[in-house]
């Protein structure tokens, strides 16, 4: 039997927060699928995320760039992109705008990758969502980026604390404290491939 924390929330901070926790969980099954979806071509689902962020921009990026449009951390970024380097999956073009900061290209042997993945993800995701209305599924897309809009926003940024800071946990003495770095971190877990 689990113990509750109920604290000070609205009824609607407790249905976030009952919300938040399953797409926690979400979230792990989509990684751990999406991970053998595409295992192999020799990708992860974080290898494959960063392809498809690549493929969608319109022009040429720095890294800093494409985790920014991620909401990812620029290290775990550029960690994942040399890999995808040494794949052959990716390379980096001359920045004209600054010589430090490479764009990142697909190469050929990467736009091909990235398009056997998305021919495997078509019929995944077809039958996932069978049974779901569109309507459904809209609605909950325009939650998330409410929640998403929201966290991005100045107030919570005054705050001077990382959104999964926002996530408070009990301490074995009873204090309250904020979650251990791991245990907030989207990244993927320490000894985990990505």
């Amino acid at each position: 039997m689990g113990i509750e924390y109920k604290g000070k929330r609205t009824a609607a901070g407790e249905a976030l927060t009952s919300l938040i926790l399953d797409l926690f969980r979400l979230n792990s099954l989509l990684v751990t699928a999406g991970d053998r979806l595409v295992a192999r071509l020799g990708l992860t689902s974080a290898r494959w995320q960063i392809l498809g962020v690549v493929a969608a921009s319109e022009r040429p990026q720095p890294v800093a760039w494409l985790a920014r449009d991620m909401g990812a951390n620029r290290q775990n970024v550029q960690r994942i992109i040399n890999d995808l380097r040494k794949q052959g999956l990716v390379a980096f073009e001359t920045n004209p705008h600054h010589r430090r900061a490479q764009l990142v290209v697909l190469t050929d042997k990467g736009k091909q990758t990235f398009d056997a993945a998305m021919r495997l993800q078509a019929p995944w995701i077809n039958s996932l969502s069978e049974g779901l209305s569109v309507k459904d599924i809209q609605t909950v897309q325009h939650v998330i980026m409410a929640i998403r809009q929201k966290l991005q926003t100045n107030s919570f940024r005054q705050l001077d604390l990382a959104p999964f800071d926002l996530f408070i946990w009990p301490h074995p003495t009873g204090e309250s404290t904020p979650a251990p770095r791991s245990e907030r971190s989207p990244a993927a877990p320490a000894g985990r491939r990505v």
